[in-house]
């Protein structure tokens, strides 16, 4: 049994979930997606982690909206935390973000593009907080083992990998999916991110794209494979989402894609 983010968690038996919308885009809509999103994992018996971030610092455009900023975004996570009864996660992006965000966040996580960035894993690692790391879109699954033995190098807790696809260019990613037991071969948790691995970044030329509509696929290769977590941005009206809309899932359409993923997880944790 293993300790994410204050949550006991079987690895290798039981998935667990990390969810929620790309950017904190108010207090009450977060609050309404935590909660709704905690009733989905509860029916299911999933270990659950809330996913927004307070700043989205890598987007397309310089006017394309990044979130509320740490102070106010902090304090948006921490009332989910107190109110909904569930752990949060959010990016760190600076060594001068992790003491404030430790404060508050159970997951601190260091963003694909920023994962070689060794000072900002350190900080976040020494925290004793759960860090997962995102494998930058630029690297092979193998490098990624480089990045873990930084942070657990100084690791005080739980060090997570996520694989969220790769870039060569055009506006398009691609998933390798001998990635997932390259890196649980680093012997931590290994999330697959299924809605980041559809996005066509700068595709709309102002704005990333995505296909949607690949994500249940995806999903579902992964957890065949062998993936200890999953990672989705949900939004109930992605049409209408302040960041990267074209690549989540429908929040209505969420609980019956994870009851077929548990489905799928059984069969291939048994064969």
């Amino acid at each position: 049994m293993s300790v994410i983010a204050g949550l006991n968690v079987d690895v290798g038996r039981t998935l667990f979930l990390i969810a929620g919308p790309c950017v904190i885009e108010s207090e009450a809509h977060c609050l309404k997606m935590a909660e709704s999103l905690r009733r989905v994992a509860e029916r299911l018996r999933l270990p659950f982690i809330f996913k927004a971030s307070f700043d989205k610092a890598n987007r397309t455009s310089l006017s394309a909206y990044r979130g509320p900023g740490l102070a106010a975004g902090l304090r948006v996570l921490e009332r989910v935390r107190r109110e909904v009864g569930v752990p949060v996660l959010s990016d760190v992006h600076e060594t001068a973000q992790v003491a404030d965000a430790a404060a508050v966040l159970d997951v601190l996580q260091v963003p694909a593009f920023l994962c070689r960035q060794t000072d900002l894993v350190l900080a976040a690692a020494r925290t004793g907080r759960t860090v997962n790391i995102k494998k930058g879109q630029f690297l092979a699954p193998w490098d990624m083992q480089h990045v873990v033995d930084k942070a657990r190098s100084v690791a005080e807790g739980q060090v997570l990998v996520t694989e969220r696809g790769s870039s060569f260019g055009y506006n398009n990613l691609v998933v390798d999916f001998r990635s997932l037991p390259v890196m649980r071969r680093f012997g931590c948790p290994v999330v697959f991110d299924a809605t980041h691995s559809v996005q066509l970044p700068g595709g709309r030329g102002v704005a990333s794209g995505g296909m949607a509509e690949y994500i249940p696929y995806l999903a579902k290769a992964a957890v065949a494979v062998g993936v200890d977590g999953l990672f989705f941005e949900v939004h109930d009206d992605p049409a209408s989402a302040l960041s990267d809309g074209a690549n989540a899932i429908r929040l209505e359409a969420f609980g019956p894609l994870l009851e077929r993923l548990l489905a799928l997880h059984e069969l291939a944790r048994e064969s």
